[in-house]
Parts: structure tokens; C-alpha cells; sequence
């Protein structure tokens, strides 16, 4: 099978550690790349496949949720004020003070 030339720049400190690396591993520093290249693709695609059923369930609610914006112009919500307050509380101490600050501006959707 023909091979393939793919070149890299690396900083010249990051080149001798990974020089070093391929040498302590008995490799030249082509085969060390590719072999690190192909765990790392593995890895991923393992992390990919292992979260996708997850990832699936979370699109899938969010395509089901009924879309919480801004309070309207009028200040009509669907929400108490204790309610509001409980939200307002909870995006602070997830976000931090600005998302919240954002949220009654109505930037945050």
C-alpha cells in the first residue's frame, strides 16, 4: 500500500521531547506520531461511542422542551415570582452573577 507524506512544524523544544519519546519507545519519530495519532483517534471514537446514547437523550429532550426565553416586553412569564427568584438563584450559582444579570436584559435565550 503507498504511503502517504503529512508534515508537521512543531516548537523545537516540543520536536526534542517527542524525539526523546520515540527514542525511549525504540521507534523514529514517524512511526511514534502515527502509532500516538492512532491511540488518540481510538480514544475518541471510544469516548464518541460510549456517550452517544447520552448524547442521543439529551437531543432528544431538548427538541421536546418547550423553549424558555426572556420574559416579554409586558413582563408576562409563565412563572411565579417565587419561581422566577428560584430560577434567577439556581443561574446564578451555576453561571455566576452575570448570566442572570444578562437573562433579565434578555440577551440570554
Amino acid at each position: 500500500m503507498a504511503k502517504v507524506r503529512i508534515s508537521i512544524s512543531l516548537d523545537p523544544d516540543a520536536a526534542e521531547r517527542v524525539r526523546s519519546h520515540a527514542d525511549r519507545a525504540g521507534m523514529d519519530v514517524s512511526s511514534y506520531l502515527v502509532n500516538a495519532a492512532i491511540r488518540q483517534m481510538a480514544e475518541a471514537e471510544a469516548a464518541e461511542a460510549e456517550f452517544a446514547g447520552v448524547d442521543a437523550l439529551i437531543a432528544d429532550a431538548e427538541e421536546r422542551a418547550e423553549p424558555h426565553g426572556p420574559i416579554d416586553e409586558a413582563g408576562d412569564d409563565s412563572l411565579s415570582a417565587d419561581e422566577r427568584r428560584e430560577v434567577d438563584e439556581a443561574m446564578r450559582l451555576v453561571y455566576g452573577a452575570g448570566e442572570a444579570q444578562a437573562r433579565k436584559r434578555g440577551e440570554v435565550a
